[in-house]
């Protein structure tokens, strides 16, 4: 079994070390897009205007390839992970902004002016009352630009084994070892999915109040319904 696992010593890393190595890839420029996404979905809920040509400009991003990323950035960045981690991050906008402004767009008026009421600031109702209730939304968005950046990491072996499990998947093609292409596939399929019902669980424990499994077919009746604007609410208040 341990045979299995080997991988040629040009790679300078175990496999588990590759899993690891792609794991940072991938979410840290997630996580670096959800922090530039917050503030800018915001700008554009509070200024209706800046959204069209926001959503202009990240789309044209993320239509620009990889590959021509890697080549402006090069002479800037080298060949190192923040090469490979820049375009992943502008990727993840185009996912991000969408998914925080329909999902704060999305919370009643009537929960905003009773947390106006309540004397919740601006920013305290963005924290406390809007992202929570757009919290689906906005994780949602979260699973895709994951999982995308989890097979879009592999890319960066072209740029001097920094592509994680695809660094497997060049040295494979170049060796002629089926076993390191399906370790490198595998792996990267498996590391996808595992996000994604991680994703999924958190959601779960995040939305108390959303249907779960069958009952999600069968609608309760509206006096029956939990409203997630209270517990917010009563969240907030305290």
């Amino acid at each position: 079994m341990s045979g299995l696992f080997e991988i040629p010593s040009d790679l300078q890393n175990t496999y588990w070390g590759l899993v690891v190595l792609h794991l940072r890839l991938a979410l840290v420029p997630v996580a670096a897009g959800l922090l530039v996404a917050l503030p800018l979905a915001q700008l554009c809920v509070r200024l209706r205007w800046l959204y069209p040509p926001v959503l202009w400009v990240t789309t044209v991003l993320y239509a620009v390839p990889s590959l021509a990323f890697f080549v402006v950035l090069i002479d800037y960045t080298g060949q190192t992970e923040t090469t490979v981690m820049i375009p992943l991050a502008v990727y993840s906008l185009v996912v991000f902004v969408p998914a925080l402004v329909d999902g704060v767009r999305s919370v009643p008026q009537e929960t905003m002016d009773a947390a106006t009421a309540m004397g919740l600031g601006p920013l305290r109702r963005y924290l406390q009352v809007q992202l929570p209730i757009a919290a689906p939304a906005i994780i949602a968005g979260l699973r895709v630009a994951t999982v995308s950046s989890i097979s879009l990491v592999s890319v960066g072996m072209l740029i001097g084994n920094q592509g994680g499990l695809g660094n497997l998947l060049n040295d494979g093609m170049i060796y002629h070892q089926p076993r390191l292409i399906w370790l490198s596939v595998i792996g990267t399929a498996v590391l996808a999915i595992a996000a994604d019902a991680a994703l999924v669980v958190l959601r779960t424990v995040l939305t108390p109040w959303m249907p779960r499994g069958r009952s999600a077919a069968r609608p309760a009746p509206a006096e029956a319904r939990p409203e997630p604007a209270a517990p917010v609410l009563k969240d907030a208040a305290r």
